[in-house]
């Protein structure tokens, strides 16, 4: 394997905080999908292929999608993170296709919390 050179990190670098840093990059909004094992068991996997399926239909290029492993709520999955540019984050839990699309319009595209199927905002536990 060949060593790295500064210049190899400095581009990794670059390419990382391009693609993942939501306060200083051009996307607007962070939507990261809880697939640890509890989560793909409790469907996490139709969950993701929803929000593809809505990001592609609606061209949606300013919305970062991705995984993380397990939330620590099993009983909760499957579960999502939205994060919109300076707003806190807000996990919602219990979902299927249908709750994610309409998380996916009211809360990423036009900005309200589905409080129906959020758990917390922030560090902050909805009512």
């Amino acid at each position: 394997m060949a060593k790295l050179k500064p210049d190899d990190l400095d581009r990794i670098r670059e390419t990382m905080a391009n693609s993942m840093s939501l306060r200083e990059g051009e996307a607007r909004a962070r939507i990261t999908v809880h697939m640890g094992t509890c989560g793909i068991a409790a469907g996490a996997r139709k969950v993701m292929a929803a929000l593809m399926s809505e990001l592609d239909r609606r061209e949606a290029k300013d919305v970062i999608l991705t995984t993380s492993g397990c939330a620590g709520l099993c009983s909760s999955e499957p579960m999502i993170t939205v994060e919109l540019k300076d707003r806190p984050p807000v996990k919602y839990v219990k979902l299927d296709e249908a709750k994610s699309r309409k998380v996916f319009q009211d809360h990423v595209l036009d900005g309200n919390v589905v409080q129906e199927y959020a758990l917390a905002l922030g560090s902050e536990q909805l009512g």
